[in-house]
């Protein structure tokens, strides 16, 4: 049976974390983008680290190079200007060259998309993004748009709070509003998983969420 590699944007982050310890519970072969390796402390035979950041075009075409499949829980840096868009021009192009499809990736509440029927919450959030945060949250919806124009297997996770958790909760998606307040990371982690050969959302823009029992 072949074993897939898988290349992880983000893994090092809060969140992606999570998503690292699952995939290699689950034996694939990881390549990692990691901004600083020398401060890099997870030892594991399934591990490739490839150094560099989402903004580096060189980087990220080595990291995916070989690769099956492609996720990103990548955050903002900070004190750096917007890095979405740059990031997905840069995986985007970098996929087409090497013929690599799937592409599994994370995002906020605040992206829109047509089929939205978003409740007062979620668009109090999303106005609050724009209001507190606009140059990130263009960005996002930008990274979206580049998104539908490309014709990657892409799916793009909308996520309201994420908890930096080991609990796991019952899960809902939904294509058109965000009906919980809060995601824990590892049912976040689970669910990019089960996306690697799971058809359901490509080219669609699911809300993930917790809901309560």
């Amino acid at each position: 049976m072949k074993t897939y590699k898988i290349a992880v944007i983000g893994g090092t982050g809060k969140s992606g974390q999570y998503l690292v310890q699952n995939l290699l519970e689950k034996r694939y072969s990881l390549k990692l983008l990691v901004r600083h390796p020398e401060n890099f402390t997870l030892q594991n035979p399934l591990i490739e680290v490839v150094k560099g950041d989402a903004r580096d075009e060189a980087a990220i075409y080595t990291l995916i190079k070989g690769a099956d499949f492609v996720i990103s829980t990548l955050g903002q840096p900070k004190g750096e200007k917007s890095i979405f868009s740059d990031a997905a021009k840069n995986i985007v192009n970098a996929m087409n060259h090497y013929d690599i499809k799937r592409y599994i990736v994370t995002t906020g509440l605040s992206v829109n998309t047509t089929y939205d029927h978003k409740n007062e919450r979620v668009k109090m959030a999303t106005d609050w993004m724009y209001q507190n945060y606009p140059e990130t949250t263009a960005d996002k919806q930008k990274e979206y748009e580049f998104l539908l124009e490309s014709n990657l297997d892409w799916t793009l996770v909308r996520l309201p709070l994420i908890h930096l958790t080991e609990e796991n909760f019952p899960t809902e998606t939904s294509l058109t509003d965000c009906k919980g307040e809060g995601i824990s990371a590892v049912d976040l982690a689970e669910f990019l998983a089960s996306q690697i050969e799971d058809s359901e959302y490509i080219r669609k823009s699911p809300f993930l969420y917790n809901v309560k029992e």
